[in-house]
């Protein structure tokens, strides 16, 4: 019998999960609020539920269960299958999820950080789908991302690598939460772009998409703000390709459609900044299945575990 396994993409606000073939077919879904406030016992009866509901009714016999993917935001540590650092759900934090959750489905849970799922995902079936190298960043609220190198999530010694968020773009930058400062986020996220219109005069007040607008309209300050973050992205990325080398890095996220008021900035910096951007064939590319990646990922982790 053909094989599937079953994603699971676990936010602060929403929770859905699918069951996808060996092959990339979506097979079925379902999709919920993420009931955080209501407590960690019931955030993991809504999953427990989904999947059983997946497996049970939705696909049945016809194929043949692989195992869970579940991609969650926080750190992991990846040997011991426990969420650290999640400040969307502390109800999590220290917490064994994994075994809990092999225990309850009796099958193999793989637990994974949501970027590094959105990148393993853009490489199983979205724009890394050619190549076995690539860095995915995901522009949001804040800055994540997700290192596939060898066709695997690299995890680092416990399983933190890859927050490229957190890398330093300007010295003596704006403060951050993580006790640094100048980190990426800080000056090219979401907040960063709505942060940077009220220190200009932009307006007080204005989200990331407003500023978009208002740059379309033909507004120079927000073009400016744009131009700056691609800046900030282009330093971020010059660091990236010195160090790896890949041949591949993307990017997503909700201030993707500003592609063209940020892109021409970034792409001057990294080449600047980066002799191997400037002479070896390396592409920076918007990823492909949006909000689709981390559960596509998600569901590619037991299989890939399979695979060894």
């Amino acid at each position: 019998m053909p094989e599937y396994s079953i994603g699971v993409d676990l936010g602060g606000t929403n929770l859905r999960a699918a069951a996808i073939s060996a092959g990339g077919e979506v097979l079925a879904r379902i999709s919920g609020r993420a009931q955080l406030s209501a407590g960690r016992d019931a955030v993991i009866g809504d999953m427990v539920n989904a999947i059983v509901k997946l497996r049970d009714q939705e696909v049945g016999t016809a194929h043949t269960l692989a195992g869970i993917g579940m991609g969650v935001p926080g750190f992991i540590l990846i040997e011991k299958g426990i969420i650290v650092g999640s400040n969307n759900m502390p109800a999590f934090e220290g917490y064994a999820l994994r075994d809990d959750m092999e225990r309850r489905l009796g099958t193999t849970v793989v637990l994974e950080n949501d970027a590094n799922a959105a990148a393993l995902g853009e490489k199983w079936m979205g724009a890394g789908k050619d190549v076995d190298d690539l860095v995915l960043l995901t522009l949001g609220t804040g800055i994540g991302g997700g290192i596939i190198c060898g066709g695997k999530v690299l995890h680092g010694h416990v399983g933190m690598a890859g927050e490229m968020g957190h890398m330093t773009v300007v010295p003596d930058g704006n403060p951050c939460g993580c006790g640094n400062r100048g980190c990426l986020e800080k000056h090219a996220s979401a907040t960063a772009i709505s942060g940077m219109a009220k220190v200009i005069g932009l307006g007080a007040d204005l989200t990331s998409e407003q500023v978009y607008n208002l740059a379309v309209a033909g507004d120079e300050k927000a073009k400016r703000i744009f131009e700056a973050m691609g800046r900030y992205l282009g330093v971020a990325l010059a660091t990236l390709v010195n160090i790896f080398n890949f041949p591949l890095y993307l990017l997503s996220g909700g201030p993707l459609p500003a592609w063209e008021f940020f892109a021409p900035a970034m792409l001057e910096e990294a080449r600047w900044r980066s002799f191997t951007f400037r002479h070896a064939e390396t592409k920076v590319e918007k990823a492909i299945l949006g909000n689709e990646a981390g559960l596509f990922g998600a569901a590619y982790l037991p299989l890939l575990e399979r695979k060894g």
